[in-house]
């Protein structure tokens, strides 16, 4: 489908619609939420284009696909409108990023310290997206203290988190680029 008008000039006065019409502020907490997700999808996009073909890029690409999912979820106020299937995850995806975390973390050297973010590009871009996904976690939890939010939504992004972890690390491990270890300067 051709996307004919991209302008709309409906929010033009600091509103914009959720899924189902309502139409909320701009500055609202929900907005604010599924917007740092789709931040968060912008930076793996970027991180994907700095990786191989392979299965590492080709989960970031399937993450991004559920992350439209998180943000159709989170762009929807169930007191007023029901879910659509599209605001679920497809079922096992939590799991699926566990089994991707345990996978890398039998491949990594053991743990010397604290590491400070950066390597090459790729592992440095995967640390950004790390952080902008820690902060869609606190924002959907601050969504979560007035909206009803899943369990399954803030699992799946805690545990992105932490996939993204491990995966700068294996993407410096496999680069050859050794990582920068925290050194307390107080000591």
């Amino acid at each position: 489908m051709k996307i004919t008008k991209v302008y709309t000039r409906t929010g033009d006065n600091g509103t914009t619609s959720l899924v189902g019409g309502i139409r909320i502020r701009k500055s609202d907490a929900r907005l604010e939420a599924y917007g740092t997700v789709d931040e968060l999808s912008a930076n793996l996009g970027l991180l994907a284009a700095m990786l191989p073909k392979g299965e590492e890029r080709s989960l970031i690409i399937r993450t991004q696909n559920n992350l439209f999912n998180v943000g159709t979820h989170l762009a929807t106020d169930q007191s007023q409108t029901p879910l659509y299937p599209s605001a679920h995850l497809p079922e096992g995806e939590t799991e699926l990023l566990e089994q991707a975390i345990d996978q890398i973390n039998a491949r990594l050297p053991e743990a010397q310290g604290f590491i400070l973010p950066g390597g090459c590009q790729a592992a440095a871009q995967a640390h950004v997206c790390r952080t902008v996904c820690r902060r869609a976690e606190r924002r959907i939890a601050a969504l979560a203290e007035t909206a009803t939010i899943s369990d399954e939504i803030q699992q799946y992004i805690n545990r992105l988190s932490d996939f993204l972890f491990v995966l700068a690390k294996i993407i410096n491990f496999n680069t050859g680029q050794e990582e920068i270890l925290w050194k307390n300067a107080c000591k």
